[in-house]
């Protein structure tokens, strides 16, 4: 029992870090670049290309694997995690159709971040070699996963939140 409070706050906290950062990329960061790079008297986007944003991705990146992890944990230790994969169908479980559909949005975001945003990033950021026209297609798929991402992030919080304060859907 003592394991599942302990889960459930890291799920929390790496959740918070995880949709953190994203709303911070898709609000903040993408619009930066674009105004430092348009900015001909300003310093550029160098500095955030640099320093801020490899090092915003490292926490990322690893805040979405351990919040699916600590949610996988979770669901294990109840005794959810296939019902909630199986969305509840067969059983009549609300609970494990509200949280599964939340776990659900949550995997296909965190396909993004490892499978679409990452290795783009990568190749955006010159941490592995790429042309112009393999950078500009990576910035098209990074900002439509992260995009997606974003979108997915609200009704995913309102599956989770449901599911555990009794507001199934």
């Amino acid at each position: 029992m003592e394991f599942l409070v302990i889960d459930r706050w890291l799920h929390f906290l790496s959740g918070i870090t995880w949709i953190g950062l994203l709303y911070y990329f898709n609000f903040v960061q993408v619009p930066a670049m674009a105004m430092a790079a348009a900015d001909k008297d300003g310093p550029g986007p160098a500095a955030i290309g640099k320093y801020v944003a490899p090092l915003a991705l490292l926490w990322f990146r690893w805040a979405a694997l351990v919040t699916w992890l600590t949610g996988a944990a979770y669901l294990m230790g109840n005794g959810q995690f296939a019902n909630a994969l199986m969305l509840g169908i067969g059983q009549e479980n609300l609970y494990a159709t509200t949280i599964g559909m939340g776990a659900w949005l949550g995997t296909i975001m965190l396909f993004n971040v490892w499978v679409l945003i990452w290795p783009n990033q990568k190749k955006i950021l010159g941490i592995v070699e790429a042309s112009d026209e393999e950078k500009n297609k990576a910035r098209r798929v990074a900002l439509l996963a992260s995009r997606s991402n974003t979108l997915m992030s609200i009704p995913m919080l309102l599956f989770m939140g449901g599911a555990s304060h009794g507001l199934m859907f």
